[in-house]
């Protein structure tokens, strides 16, 4: 089998961003985005999934941290859908309920090639330190959509904001390790194609 490993550089007038990944890694990571809670979801996200993840941001963050949580939302799907290529033996699907102190994540996705996003979240406060916590819905989405998956996110209950944070991250990270893990040689549809 052939390496899935894919790397992007995203340059505009906002951002500056090398990303990396390897679906086939050991949860290995190094990430420097100037945004410290974002390489701490980052760092999550890489560790449960098992996927190596290389990020290297420079953003406009003397604005905020918008443009760069985006863009690099945006980096990693177009890296998970060119690591995957066909998506030939992949589980295609992944499923995760992630429990943190006060709070439960439940993270479904399944990776068929059609963008589709679903967010119930809501925090107890508008910021985790200085980091807006809409940023991380606007992270999630862009993510789907760049990578072309369905990603439904739902947080029945929590109360403090950083471990509803943490237990998204993680539970998407253990769905993802499902989701792209090989378990055959077709293609996981009766259509031929994802």
């Amino acid at each position: 089998m052939e390496a899935r490993i894919a790397k992007v550089e995203r340059k505009t007038k906002e951002t500056d961003i090398f990303l990396k990944l390897n679906l086939d890694g050991q949860g290995q990571y190094k990430i420097d985005t100037g945004v410290g809670f974002l390489d701490h979801m980052l760092s999550h996200l890489s560790k449960h999934s098992k996927i190596d993840l290389e990020v290297k941001a420079k953003g406009d963050l003397e604005v905020d941290a918008h443009h760069t949580v985006e863009d690099i939302a945006i980096c990693l799907g177009q890296c998970l859908c060119e690591a995957m290529a066909d998506k030939r033996g992949i589980n295609r699907y992944g499923h995760s309920s992630v429990p943190m102190e006060d709070t439960l994540a439940n993270v479904s996705l399944d990776l068929s090639g059609r963008p589709s996003f679903v967010y119930n979240v809501e925090y107890a406060t508008e910021k985790i330190g200085d980091f807006d916590v809409e940023c991380i819905e606007e992270m999630l989405r862009s993510f789907s959509n760049a990578g072309g998956f369905n990603l439904h996110i739902n947080v029945p209950y929590g109360i403090n904001s950083h471990h509803i944070a943490e237990a998204i991250f993680k539970a998407l990270g253990q769905s993802l390790a499902q989701a792209v893990r090989i378990v055959g040689t077709d293609i996981p549809s009766t259509k031929g194609i994802l």
